[in-house]
């Protein structure tokens, strides 16, 4: 997980390959999401998800004066399931 701070007025490209199963929160401030025509998208505010997923989204803006922040979950490996115990097998 990974905080972005986005000063007002600032704008960060979405790199695709790094971001492409990223969900994101906007936790302080709005957020513009830049499309990949390079049109402008929706404002988001605090507490709206989004993901970045086949969504053509090029861009993170601010739109305001103060810094904005956006939570970025990326799914991780997912867990071996061979670590864990079998069940225990019952005899009579």
């Amino acid at each position: 997980m990974r905080i972005l701070a986005l000063r007002g007025g600032a704008r960060v490209a979405v790199a695709t390959a790094e971001w492409c199963d990223a969900f994101g929160v906007v936790t302080r401030g709005r957020v513009q999401l830049e499309l990949r025509d390079g049109e402008p998208g929706p404002v988001l505010g605090r507490d709206a998800g989004f993901w970045l997923r086949d969504t053509g989204v090029r861009a993170l803006r601010n739109p305001g004066r103060r810094t904005a922040r956006v939570r970025i979950v990326t799914p991780g490996p997912r867990p071996s399931h061979a670590g864990q115990h079998a069940p225990t097998p019952v005899t009579e």
